[in-house]
C-alpha cells in the first residue's frame, strides 16, 4: 500500500465525517506487515462534547424519541442487514488493523444481524406495570424510559461484534450513543455509524469520535453521558467505574479474564483436545474468555499435554487474509512485548516451556507481530502467569487429583469471567457449573455465545451483562407514576371529628 493508497478517517457525527478541530491525528499499523494502515482524528474534549450534543438532540429535540419502538426496533433490524451485507469488506477492514483470521471477522460481521434482529425484536417489548396498591383510588403504574446518551468504548479484538453487543440493546431501549473505538480498530466503527444512517436511523444516533485516553477520559467525564458501557482490561474499567462515580454516572462493564479450561479423567479426550486449543489459541489468545489455564486430571495429564505440544507445532501462522492460516499476529507492538515479557517472567518464577515462546519467522512479514503458540508447565500457583491476563497466545498446563483441588485451583483467581468443565459425569458438570465462580461455565464445549444468553463476569471481570434481556434492563430507568381517581378532597390540615 503505498502512502496515497492510505485511507483517512475523520469523526462520525450527525451523519457527517469531521476531522478534528485542530487537525491532529494518529497512524494505525497493520500488525501482519508492520506497515501504516490509517490515518484516523486525534480528537479531545471539543470533538467529545459536540458528538455528545449531537446524539442529545436526537433525544431531546430529534427524531429518535418520536419514532415508536415498533419502528425503532425495524430500523434496528434493517441496520444488521446493512452489516451482513458489507461483511466481507468489514472483515477486511479489521483484520487489516487488528491481524485476526478474516475468516473470524467476516463471521462476526455476519453475525450481528441476529443481534439486532433480537434487540430490535424487543424495542416494543418494554413495558411498565400497574402497582396493586391499598390506596384504591390511586393509579399507580411504571413507565421504562431511556437513560439519554449512552458512552460505547469498545477494543480492538473483535470491534464489530461488541460494538453492536452494546449498541444494540442500548437503541432498542431508545437511547442514542456515542461510539469510541480502540486507536487499533478505529475504522470499522466509522463504517458502522455509516450504514446505520443508510439504514434509516436518524444522523446523531449513532456518532463516533476516534482517539485515545483523553478522548475516552472527555466521554466519560462528560455531563450529558448517563452511563458508559466498556469493554476492556481490569485497570481501565476499574478507572472508568471510578471517574464515572464522581458524577454518579452508571456504568456496565465487561473487563478481563484468566478463565480455567478444566479436563477430568473420563472427558472424551478428543473433544477436550480440540475445545483446549480453540479455547486458547484461536484468535491467538486476543479474547476475554481464553481458556489460559488448563487442569488436567493427573491420570490423562502426561497423554493429553503430549498431544496438546504436537497440534500447537502444527497450527500455521501466517497471513491472516488467507483461508488455510490458522493463528495470525497479534494486534500490536506493545501486545507482542507484553506476552514476551510475561513469558519471561514466567520462566524466571520456575516455570518451564514446552512449545513455543518465541517470535517466528513469517516469510514476506519480517516485521509482523507473530507470536508463537506457546504451552509452558510447571507454573505454581503465584506464578505470574497463572496470576494474570496475557491476552496472547499462552497456555499454562497444570494436573489436579480432584473435584475438590481443581475447584479451588480455578477460583484462586481474581477474575471470574468464564470456565470450561470436560467431563462426561452429568452430575459432576452440574455440581461443577455451581462451584466455580464465574459468569459462564461451559460444559463439553467453549467460547459459546448467543444474543439471548447473557454474558459477564464476577470478581474483576466486569459488572452487569451483555445479551439476553437482562441487558437491555441495563439501558433503562424507571419512573413511577401516581395518579389519584378521587373526587373526594383529601385535606390533611381539615381537623375531622
Amino acid at each position: 500500500m503505498s502512502q496515497t493508497d492510505i485511507p483517512v478517517y475523520g469523526n462520525h457525527i450527525s451523519g457527517k465525517e469531521t476531522p478534528a478541530r485542530d487537525g491532529r491525528r494518529f497512524v494505525s499499523i497493520n500488525p501482519t506487515t508492520g506497515s501504516d494502515w490509517g490515518y484516523f482524528a486525534e480528537s479531545g474534549a471539543a470533538e467529545v462534547d459536540q458528538a455528545v450534543e449531537s446524539a442529545h438532540a436526537s433525544l431531546s429535540r430529534g427524531p429518535w424519541s418520536e419514532l415508536s419502538p415498533t419502528r425503532r426496533g425495524r430500523l434496528l433490524m434493517k441496520w444488521g442487514e446493512a452489516i451482513a451485507a458489507n461483511a466481507d469488506r468489514i472483515g477486511r477492514i479489521e483484520t487489516g488493523q487488528n491481524g485476526k483470521l478474516l475468516a473470524e471477522m467476516g463471521a462476526q460481521a455476519r453475525v450481528v444481524v441476529d443481534w439486532l434482529y433480537y434487540f430490535g425484536g424487543l424495542a416494543d417489548k418494554i413495558e411498565g406495570s400497574v402497582i396493586p396498591l391499598d390506596r384504591t383510588s390511586v393509579l399507580n403504574y411504571t413507565l421504562r424510559e431511556p437513560l439519554g446518551v449512552v458512552g460505547v468504548i469498545v477494543p480492538w479484538n473483535s470491534p464489530t461484534f461488541i460494538t453492536v453487543e452494546w449498541a444494540a440493546p442500548a437503541l432498542a431501549a431508545g437511547n442514542a450513543v456515542v461510539i469510541k473505538p480502540s486507536e487499533v480498530t478505529s475504522a470499522s466503527a466509522i463504517e458502522l455509524a455509516r450504514l446505520a444512517e443508510e439504514a434509516g436511523i436518524p444522523p446523531g444516533v449513532v456518532n463516533v469520535v476516534t482517539g485515545g485516553r483523553e478522548a475516552a477520559e472527555a466521554l466519560v467525564d462528560h455531563p450529558l453521558v448517563a452511563k458508559i458501557a466498556f469493554t476492556g482490561s481490569e485497570a481501565a474499567g476499574k478507572a472508568i467505574a471510578a471517574r464515572a462515580g464522581r458524577r454518579l454516572a452508571s456504568t456496565t462493564l465487561e473487563l478481563g479474564g484468566k478463565s480455567p479450561n478444566i479436563v477430568f479423567g473420563d472427558a472424551n479426550i478428543d473433544h477436550a483436545e480440540v475445545g483446549l486449543l480453540a479455547g486458547i489459541f484461536a484468535a491467538a489468545g486476543q479474547t476475554c474468555v481464553a481458556g489460559s489455564r488448563a487442569y488436567i486430571h493427573e491420570s490423562i495429564y502426561d497423554r493429553l499435554v503430549a498431544r496438546l505440544v504436537r497440534r500447537a507445532a502444527a497450527i500455521k501462522i501466517g497471513d491472516p487474509l488467507l483461508s488455510d492460516t490458522q493463528m495470525g499476529p497479534l494486534a500490536t507492538k506493545a501486545q507482542l512485548a507484553k506476552t514476551q515479557s510475561m513469558v519471561e517472567q514466567s520462566l524466571k518464577e520456575g516455570a518451564e516451556i514446552l512449545h513455543g515462546g518465541k517470535r517466528p519467522e513469517i516469510e514476506g512479514f519480517p516485521r509482523g507481530f507473530f507470536f508463537e503458540p506457546t504451552i509452558v508447565h510447571k507454573a505454581g500457583r503465584g506464578n505470574h502467569l497463572i496470576k494474570n491476563e496475557v491476552f496472547g497466545p499462552v497456555l499454562t498446563v497444570t494436573p489436579f487429583r480432584d473435584e475438590d483441588e481443581v475447584v479451588e485451583l480455578a477460583n484462586d483467581s481474581r477474575f471470574g469471567l468464564a470456565a470450561g468443565v470436560w467431563t462426561l459425569d452429568i452430575k459432576r458438570g452440574h455440581r461443577m457449573a455451581r462451584r466455580l465462580q464465574c459468569g459462564t461455565v461451559w460444559l463439553n464445549t467453549y467460547r459459546a455465545v448467543a444474543y439471548n444468553s447473557p454474558f459477564g463476569g464476577y470478581k474483576e471481570s466486569g459488572i452487569g451483562r451483555q445479551n439476553g434481556i437482562e441487558s437491555i434492563h441495563q439501558f433503562l430507568q424507571t419512573k413511577s407514576v401516581w395518579c389519584e381517581l378521587s373526587d373526594q378532597v383529601q385535606d390533611p390540615f381539615v381537623l375531622r371529628t
